[in-house]
């Protein structure tokens, strides 16, 4: 899935992401970052992310222009 960070506390590792396809806020999975490039998030950035078993957004990752689903490049 992909979305932009809605929001984020760098001292909790809470945070909640909106995904682009229904909108939805996903909290952040406890190990979100885990094998991640990110060490912390800003609000608006746009990450590609999974689903774990509970419905938390985990794996988070950078992604590129195509997976984002950008205009003009596809």
């Amino acid at each position: 899935m992909q979305g932009v960070i809605k929001a984020y506390d760098p001292t909790t590792g809470d945070g909640l992401i909106m995904a682009d396809t229904d909108l939805n806020d996903y909290e952040l999975s406890a190990n979100a970052l885990e094998g991640s490039v990110f060490r912390m998030l800003r609000q608006g950035q746009r990450v590609v992310f999974d689903l774990d078993d509970a419905g938390r957004a985990t794996a988070l990752r950078l992604g590129s222009e195509v997976d984002m689903g950008t205009p003009g490049t596809h």
